[in-house]
């Protein structure tokens, strides 16, 4: 056995090589922890858990696992303030090995704006490398608490939950008749940026040093470093679970404004989140003012533009999808604003390589088209992934003619089109295979995927608690065969 596969290394262990650590060993002692950690949640003993969380931030597996995350995710390459990433496997070993509490004192964030979907500019704060494994680390000890506590129907920034499971949600509590037909569209105002640093500090369940230390970093924007009086950063991995138990408790405190048996649901994802109702006036006069008294406590309050109260057969957007009612059917689409945003970028990349080969074009094109279709693929959208393939087949069209305006329409289209099964119009790419002979690359077709419905996951679900070990186990192979069954009907198509 390796010193890196050892029960809980301890800080001062060390490891002969990064390549060379046993990462599922690693993974499994670490699981093991936070399974106590969150038993000890559930039976309510604060001390326990307290001591637990602390061995756990001072085991050096864990100080590994923290490392590898923030050096295998989408971030890694950007670097914070001090300009500085890991890259080699010294680098990373030697910044597990560092990881010290004593003495740690983190650097201001980075800000950056980056668009949002109304055209504003959302600000973000880059962490440093080493600040990003510290949260990294203690956030290995704070979700267990976080998913035992959790509220059953929020399902954002969560393991093992997805926007697919909040729209499960929406369809069961909608979709039959005696089911609400008011919802309460609810959006709170700079969530993020908003959220009061004391109540953080009172009640989240975590080191409070750390925790402070992190609140009070403050932001270098111009070279000029801004206090944080209030917020947690959109940009730092614990970030969004701190929103989420700042939320925690609004299924209920929802639950609990309404009198005699009119039941609500929630459905929450992250800082969106949905009310259902049986009268305009039980969600105006009872459940509102509760939701804006449960905000007030932790300085938040909601978005007057985005909240809103809707019937069903109007129906409202939510995630990207639209929930509504046609003739007492409830139907879950891909709402407007997603599609034309959409399309909207894939015509933007198209026109955009203009020069490009169109080997390289379908490359761009098919990555994002399996990731929406990908999303969208649980709903009704068959007839829209259709409509989504014709459009782009017209600004294709568009791009073919700019490139070759004085060729006829027959050159083009046996240069850029052939057929395939009853598919007439295939855009492709001649290429190569892996053993040099002729082949093609074919444009993704939308339409190609199959509609599948999505398995919602059980409300109380968490993976920290051993009752639900085996459940998690036959929903992974369920998915793993539904995606097996997709690819292989793509594929056909």
């Amino acid at each position: 056995m390796t010193t890196a596969a050892k029960p809980l290394l301890g800080a001062s262990s060390k490891a002969a090589n990064w390549d060379a650590i046993n990462w599922r060993a690693i993974e499994q002692q670490v699981k093991r922890l936070q399974m106590r950690i969150a038993k000890a949640t559930r039976e309510r003993r604060w001390g326990k858990v307290k001591s637990l969380q602390w061995l756990l931030t001072h085991a050096f597996s864990a100080k590994l696992l923290a490392v590898r995350r923030v050096t295998r995710n989408s971030g890694r390459k950007t670097p914070g303030v001090d300009g500085i990433v890991w890259k080699t496997p010294a680098q990373k070993l030697n910044a597990a090995r560092s990881l010290q509490r004593r003495g740690y004192c983190p650097k201001p964030l980075r800000r950056i704006y980056i668009p949002k979907k109304n055209g504003k500019l959302r600000p973000l704060g880059i962490p440093t490398m080493i600040d990003r494994s510290q949260q990294a680390l203690h956030l290995l000890g704070l979700e267990p608490v976080a998913e035992t506590l959790a509220d059953p129907n929020a399902y954002g920034f969560r393991p093992k939950r997805s926007t697919a499971d909040a729209i499960g949600q929406c369809f069961a509590v909608l979709c039959r008749k005696q089911s609400a037909h008011w919802i309460f569209e609810a959006d709170i105002k700079a969530c993020f940026d908003r959220i009061s640093h004391p109540w953080l500090q009172n009640h989240i369940p975590m080191d409070k040093t750390i925790l402070k230390k992190w609140l009070a970093a403050g932001y270098m924007e111009e070279g000029v470093v801004h206090p944080t009086e209030a917020g947690t950063p959109q940009g730092g991995i614990a970030s969004p679970v701190l929103a989420n138990m700042a939320l925690d408790g609004l299924e209920e405190i929802a639950r609990r404004a309404v009198s005699g048996r009119q039941k609500v649901n929630v459905v929450k994802y992250a800082d969106d989140f949905i009310i259902t109702g049986t009268s305009k006036e039980v969600l105006e006069t009872q459940v509102k003012p509760a939701v804006v008294a449960f905000l007030k406590e932790r300085d938040l309050e909601l978005s007057e533009e985005k909240t809103h109260i809707t019937h069903i057969d109007d129906g409202f957007d939510f995630l990207g999808f639209n929930v509504r009612k046609y003739n007492g059917k409830l139907l879950i689409k891909p709402s407007k604003p997603a599609i034309k945003r959409f399309l909207a970028d894939i015509r933007k990349l198209i026109k955009a390589n203009r020069a490009a080969t169109t080997k390289g074009l379908i490359q761009q094109l098919n990555n994002k088209l399996r990731g929406w279709a990908n999303y969208y693929r649980h709903v009704v959208s068959k007839k829209i992934f259709a409509y989504v393939d014709h459009q782009i087949f017209l600004a294709l069209i568009a791009w073919i003619k700019r490139r070759h305006p004085n060729k006829t329409a027959q050159w083009k289209r046996q240069r850029y089109f052939r057929r395939e099964g009853l598919r007439q119009w295939v855009f492709f790419a001649a290429i190569r295979n892996a053993q040099g002979s002729a082949a093609h690359l074919d444009l993704f077709s939308v339409a190609s995927v199959p509609i599948i419905r999505h398995i919602k996951i059980q409300a109380h679900a968490t993976p920290y608690n051993p009752a639900f070990t085996e459940y998690f186990i036959q929903r992974a192979e369920a998915r793993r065969v539904s995606k097996l069954s997709w690819r292989g009907a793509s594929a056909r198509a």
